[in-house]
């Protein structure tokens, strides 16, 4: 049996995994995007760390006697920013929706992303939400302002908070909360708000309108998994209010202790060690990428490198590492059948998804030629066969990297004797040819170092 540790956030804690039921399986549920525009980078992290997580239980399920999981992933296609949107472009709502959720799939399935046994659409559960409200009506732990329905946290104070680790008076200072004079408690969070005619609405009791953010993945996943379940996760920008509100209306509505069993969040995306804002200007999508040609195994390679519970740094330097080991790992795997699956890295993933030890125990599979352990350990962090890696991607075969390697020994000893004789016209025409070929050529006190870049022409190497 292999047992699998994951950190609750709820108790702070690496705790063992055990299926509440293990007839059921892992039950499991990630909070996915609201469509209304491109995933931008740091959307694909969650969605990458769940998809490790799924293909590790669907690989040690059977071994340890538990059902195959279930993976939940949601779509919110109701929201005030999809309704911005359509004013905006003066596009319907429905085909906002569906376009942008088709660019997600393409964009998650470029990554190696599995699709979720259930991706259920927030619109296709209006009446669960409404019928998950009026029981929280009913039991005094909602009621009813100026056509809203709110929560009323103080009917749930003394567990209130008790995933973000603050008491309802910290939260209340400083919180980002709509301020409305109809609350009784700042800290109080709308479950169902009215619409006007030109917004979309459904009917209730408490007149046309529309759900709050907080109800709808509540009653997605009772619906799907159950109550009580698993596993519940996402960026940790979600722990607090959405978390925490989801809790509460759950545990309330449902007449339980918990909503899930364990609390699962990454932490955010830096790029070159910056957080990724528009203002800073390095903001961009998973399709920007895609499209500048980084392919999706770069991307996840990339991620993969740095624990979910640590900020991950994006940089160009980690890109260019992630396309040299991934172009020779394609090399050594091609046609090579996959063999049993690494007890190394299905051990570092059962470790709280410890993805960069996985990825060290594929380097020793490598060094040690175990081509088939290497084939069926790519398989489980989800980077397929690479079949057509280098042709399709434009990246550096094993011999052009050796070719490299000594054009890099001929560049150091050019410039060592331009030292000495301080003509450095040779070294310059040396660059300058190495550059035209689209190698970038990095020189420091430590060597010479020349990398591929993405316009790299081997062909033009020739010669020099």
């Amino acid at each position: 049996m292999v047992e699998i540790r994951l950190r609750n956030s709820r108790s702070r804690m690496v705790e063992p995994l055990t299926p509440l039921d293990p007839a059921k399986g892992v039950r499991m549920y990630l909070c996915g995007p609201t469509v209304y525009d491109r995933a931008h980078l740091g959307n694909a992290r969650p969605s990458i760390v769940f998809d490790v997580l799924y293909r590790l239980l669907r690989h040690v399920s059977p071994e340890n006697g538990w059902a195959q999981p279930v993976y939940v992933r949601n779509f919110t296609d109701v929201d005030d920013k999809i309704n911005a949107r359509a004013a905006e472009t003066g596009r319907s709502i429905g085909e906002i929706t569906e376009e942008t959720i088709g660019w997600y799939h393409a964009d998650m399935d470029a990554l190696g992303i599995l699709r979720p046994d259930h991706e259920p659409r927030a619109t296709d559960y209006i009446a669960e939400m409404v019928a998950m409200i009026e029981t929280l009506v009913a039991e005094g732990h909602a009621y009813e302002a100026e056509g809203h329905v709110l929560f009323a946290v103080d009917s749930w104070r003394a567990h209130y908070g008790q995933l973000s680790g603050r008491s309802v008076d910290d939260m209340i200072a400083g919180a980002r909360v709509e301020v409305a004079p109809y609350k009784r408690n700042p800290m109080d969070f709308v479950l169902w708000k009215p619409s006007s005619d030109d917004l979309p609405g459904w009917a209730s009791p408490w007149g046309r309108g529309r759900p709050g953010w907080h109800i709808e993945c509540s009653a997605m996943s009772k619906a799907l998994l159950g109550e009580v379940f698993d596993i519940h996760g996402g960026g940790n920008d979600l722990l607090f209010p959405h978390h925490e509100n989801e809790i509460a209306q759950s545990c309330c509505a449902n007449g339980t202790e918990r909503m899930a069993q364990i609390w699962l969040h990454n932490e955010m995306l830096q790029v070159e060690g910056k957080k990724m804002s528009k203002s800073l200007g390095n903001f961009f999508t998973v399709r920007d990428l895609l499209d500048q040609g980084v392919p999706g195994e770069v991307i996840r390679f990339v991620f993969l490198g740095t624990h979910y519970s640590k900020p991950m740094d994006w940089t160009e330097k980690k890109r260019e590492e992630a396309e040299r080991v991934l172009t020779k790992w394609a090399a050594l795997v091609q046609g090579v059948t996959a063999g049993d699956m690494p007890d190394a890295a299905v051990i570092e993933l059962a470790n709280d998804l410890n993805t960069a030890g996985a990825i060290a125990a594929l380097h020793a599979l490598a060094k040690e030629g175990d081509t088939a352990g290497l084939r069926a350990g790519l398989d489980l962090l989800g980077f397929g066969d690479l079949s057509g890696f280098d042709s399709q991607k434009g990246m550096v075969a094993s011999e052009d990297e050796a070719r490299l390697a000594s054009l890099a020994e001929r560049l150091a000893a050019a410039r060592s004797a331009a030292m000495e004789t301080k003509d450095f016209a040779p070294v310059d025409a040396f660059k300058s040819a190495l550059i035209a070929s689209g190698v970038e050529v990095r020189m420091s006190k430590e060597g010479v170092e020349l990398i591929p870049g993405p316009g790299f022409d081997p062909s033009k190497l020739e010669g020099l």
